[in-house]
């Protein structure tokens, strides 16, 4: 099997049956395709090419690979799938659908028509920060407005930061971004007034709290300057920290059948996520899931080693399927 990466159209005509066909060629699908391409089984990947994390310029925590830029990661990655004789198509997929019959498997059809045939999914789509409707937080997403301190706080260390309350968990967030600086503002926005136990909290770090809603942010020579105030008072900030609504990208999921849940975090619910055993395996037979997909909060790091172990247990799925097979086969001489 001829080896390719990052095809540009959903030519898929050579084969029209694998093993495993990984939907989303993020960290968690890599991860998974290489496991199986390393178990010497036929897989193909097929990547819409819309990494979450894409307007991050580095990724952090990641052992052996800290500060690597995210696009370079996926090159290495791809590589290293196409090296064992994984395929990796350019498309999206619309729908998935199990085959008629016991022990067919899966038809996967893309939004330009193409199907392909499986035994087994996995299913890496990952999720969508819905950031608050303030204008220009998109616009600065991933660089100097984030979301999680262990994948960006050291990057602003002891800079002027701000944190953005929509709900609560703001005064949370700001009290594990006091961390990383002692110069951090909760902005009260639309969230809800701290708790007298919190505002003492705030006020034993050095936080200091502004009420008011934020109508924007204060951009020169495309840097993050300050937080805008409605009514106009500017608050000199070199970050702002949001909340993002968490939601999974489980439209391959939900055409078999799967429904995502709520996920809660401090009483409040942070996004909706499709439900796994540990190994990623689904309520639906032969389709497991990996990534942010199934674990809203999951670093890269740990998305792929979700992608590893799914890819495991699909392998060892498959093995077993092998043999019965074999033994019936046996059985009939």
């Amino acid at each position: 099997m001829t080896s390719r990466t990052d095809v540009s159209d959903m030519d898929m005509r050579r084969r029209q049956r694998y093993d495993v066909v990984v939907v989303g060629g993020g960290a968690a699908g890599l991860s998974g395709a290489l496991t199986l391409a390393r178990a010497r089984r036929s897989v193909l990947v097929i990547d819409a090419g819309e990494p979450r994390n894409a307007p991050a310029s580095q990724v952090h925590n990641y052992l052996g690979r800290e500060s690597t830029p995210p696009g370079e990661l996926l090159a290495i990655g791809r590589g290293e799938v196409t090296r064992y004789g994984g395929e990796i198509v350019r498309g999206r997929v619309a729908s998935a659908e199990r085959l008629p019959g016991e022990g067919r498997g899966f038809r996967v059809v893309t939004e330009d028509g193409t199907a392909v045939e499986a035994r087994r999914l996995l299913v890496t789509t990952g999720l969508v920060d819905e950031l608050p409707p303030v204008p220009g937080l998109a616009e600065r997403w991933g660089r100097e407005v984030l979301h999680c301190p262990y994948c960006h706080g050291r990057e602003v260390a002891d800079r002027p930061i701000g944190v953005l309350s929509v709900g609560p968990l703001a005064v949370h967030q700001a009290l594990m971004w006091r961390q990383w600086s002692d110069d951090v503002t909760l902005f009260r926005h639309t969230g809800p007034e701290p708790t007298d136990e919190e505002y003492e909290q705030l006020a034993a770090r050095g936080v200091a709290v502004v009420d008011g809603e934020v109508e924007g942010l204060e951009v020169e020579d495309d840097r993050m300057t300050g937080v805008r105030l409605a009514g106009g008072r500017v608050i000199g900030r070199e970050a702002l920290v949001v909340q993002a609504r968490f939601t999974a990208r489980s439209a391959v999921l939900e055409s078999l059948g799967l429904v995502p849940v709520p996920q809660e975090m401090g009483g409040e619910v942070i996004g909706m996520y499709v439900p796994t055993d540990p190994v990623g395996a689904t309520e639906v037979p032969g389709v497991w899931a990996a990534g942010n997909v199934t674990r809203l909060t999951e670093q890269v790091i740990g998305a792929a080693a979700a992608g590893l172990m799914a890819g495991a247990a699909i392998n060892g799925d498959l093995i077993a399927e092998d043999t019965r097979n074999a033994v019936e086969a046996r059985r009939r001489g």
